[in-house]
């Protein structure tokens, strides 16, 4: 048995097909976080993939943000499932319960902390030598503490109190346990590239948090690799009475430079200058028993985060059909298209169902090529005229052109200026004459209006007039508008030029603050290298300067 958990930071990680990116995985339950969906932005081919049963969580407030989602083979299907922590969001059959003490929140409280769609749990049978045993999959985003809203920062110790409290009731029932996903919280400073810049490191309120829910003992200890220093070794002796373990220090308790997380905006990521924050956390006897290893992917990109995976020595036992939480059970998925009057009359549960199931709707995707193959609907039948009431005409459309139409030159029809060309003309000629030759119906088709009749030009010419198009009012740039342009370039003059930094002779990329504060919108200039610790000398140097207004 394997097990996945991956931030992807948005669905849209999956761009090259999302079951070949699961199949990539090679995982039997495939956790994701912060898939930015909601419900009505969900379609098919997100929801149902082939060899695979999902389950969802959605953000009830704000669209594009937070979400998890748990793939599950078909042959590691699970027997129960459930979105959320409190249970609020549970109304059917199959769901995992056991939600333990919920005294010290309030209703609202509960309310609040499921409603950003930051947990998936899912229960499944595994064989072991003892016979058959239920484990328990609990799929969290936890949330990120914002130094600038400090109710955010209570909002993320009352999740992790309440993931706490369901976890432990979830074991205290007799199912093992393993909690995995993006936790938000660096634990040891060996899980941090600079841990010497934050002040108060150690009385961290996630990291207190973390030090009470993992459990530390003497085997795990002896695990450590012989070079460990004394530096990592100290933060490790700090035992805890928690009832989980970290699995990735069960197998490297010492290995350095571990992250899964770095910043994109500074490309910390090409001097792995990062922090770990994504886990698998298992109860101690699961550790112990059935985990045979554990690490992280750094090597798969994509997103800001890499994915950890774990391996079991336990075989799943796949539920004969899905729970009903699953995904493809959602009506806009099933099949079966709904009625207006469902939402408005209670419908008689005993209608009879057609026996041919419906075909699935079209994807969003789908749509949309099926469009631009067809954009004009051509091959429609249209109504025809003699049904429509008399006196009522309709609106004839156009069928849309190539989109290539619009980039290619179109040629200027002048018809008003040629007549008064053609005027000019005929009034430097012999009006018998005139009058003598029959006006050939001739379409002018002209590529320029600045030329001139002479007198010289035959008859046929005068009527159909060729100029030179180098000379062309319409198609080159006249010499006002160069001044225009000239003007516009001496008051916009652009970004200023780019300094060099000091320590690498390079040039400076330019930014803008945009914190609140007093310097907000101001610009600066920084080392154009990816950040890194100051020891690494590929890494950004100091260098800092004010861009000075004139």
């Amino acid at each position: 048995m394997k097990i996945v958990t991956w931030n992807i930071n948005g669905i849209r990680t999956f761009r090259s097909g999302i079951k070949k990116a699961l199949d990539s995985l090679d995982a039997d339950i495939i956790c994701v976080q912060e898939t930015k969906v909601t419900r009505d932005l969900l379609d098919e081919r997100t929801a149902i993939v082939d060899g695979y049963n999902s389950y969802f969580s959605y953000s009830r407030g704000r669209s594009g943000y937070s979400g998890v989602a748990t793939y599950c083979k078909d042959q590691a299907t699970p027997c129960a499932a459930e979105e959320g922590l409190t249970g609020l969001l549970t109304s059917h059959d199959g769901a995992v319960k056991c939600y333990g003490d919920h005294a010290e929140f309030s209703n609202e409280e509960l309310q609040l902390l499921d409603n950003e769609g930051r947990a998936v749990i899912t229960q499944h049978r595994i064989t072991c030598q003892g016979g058959t045993q239920l484990i328990t999959v609990i799929n969290v985003y936890c949330p990120r503490a914002d130094p600038e809203k400090p109710e955010r920062k209570q909002f993320k110790l009352q999740f992790y109190k309440l993931l706490q409290s369901r976890a432990e009731a979830i074991l205290k029932s007799g199912s093992h346990v393993i909690v995995l996903g993006d936790v938000n919280t660096s634990h040891r400073p060996i899980d941090h590239c600079d841990p010497s810049e934050i002040d108060d490191f150690e009385e961290n309120p996630g990291r207190k948090w973390l030090n009470g829910f993992l459990h530390c003992n003497q085997d795990d200890q002896d695990r450590k690799d012989e070079d460990m220093t004394e530096e990592h070794e100290a933060p490790l002796n700090q035992s805890g009475g928690g009832k989980f373990v970290d699995m990735f220090r069960f197998f490297h308790s010492t290995r350095p430079n571990a992250f899964t997380c770095w910043s994109t905006m500074t490309g910390a990521r090409q001097t792995n200058y990062g922090t770990r924050i994504d886990y698998i956390f298992a109860d101690c006897q699961l550790a112990k028993d059935k985990f045979v290893a554990a690490d992280i992917m750094p090597e798969v990109e994509g997103s800001d985060h890499c994915p950890v995976w774990g391996q079991l020595s336990c075989t799943l036992l796949p539920n004969p059909k899905p729970p009903p939480f699953c995904t493809q059970y959602l009506p806009e998925f099933a099949g079966k298209q709904q009625k207006l009057s469902r939402f408005l009359v209670k419908m008689d549960q005993k209608i009879p169902q057609p026996s041919p199931r419906e075909e699935l709707p079209l994807s969003q995707e789908e749509e949309e090529r099926r469009e631009n193959v067809n954009p004009s609907g051509r091959g429609e039948k249209r109504p025809a005229d003699s049904a429509l009431p008399k006196g009522k005409k309709t609106k004839t459309t156009k069928p849309q052109g190539n989109l290539l139409a619009f980039f290619k030159p179109k040629t200027v029809n002048v018809v008003s200026s040629i007549e008064s060309t053609d005027k000019r003309c005929e009034n430097n000629v012999n009006q018998g004459e005139v009058n003598s030759i029959p006006k050939p119906l001739v379409k002018h088709r002209v590529t320029d209006t600045a030329g001139v009749c002479s007198s010289s030009a035959s008859k046929e010419d005068r009527h159909t007039i060729k100029v030179d198009s180098s000379t062309s009012q319409f198609l080159t740039p006249t010499s006002d508008a160069k001044k225009g342009s000239v003007f516009w370039k001496s008051v916009l003059k652009g970004p200023p030029p780019a300094p060099c930094c000091k320590i690498h002779g390079e040039p400076c990329v330019l930014r803008t603050v945009k914190k609140e504060g007093p310097n907000i919108g101001k610009q600066f200039f920084v080392c154009a290298r990816p950040q890194g610790h100051a020891s690494n000398p590929e890494a950004r140097c100091n260098f800092f300067a004010w861009v000075e207004k004139k």
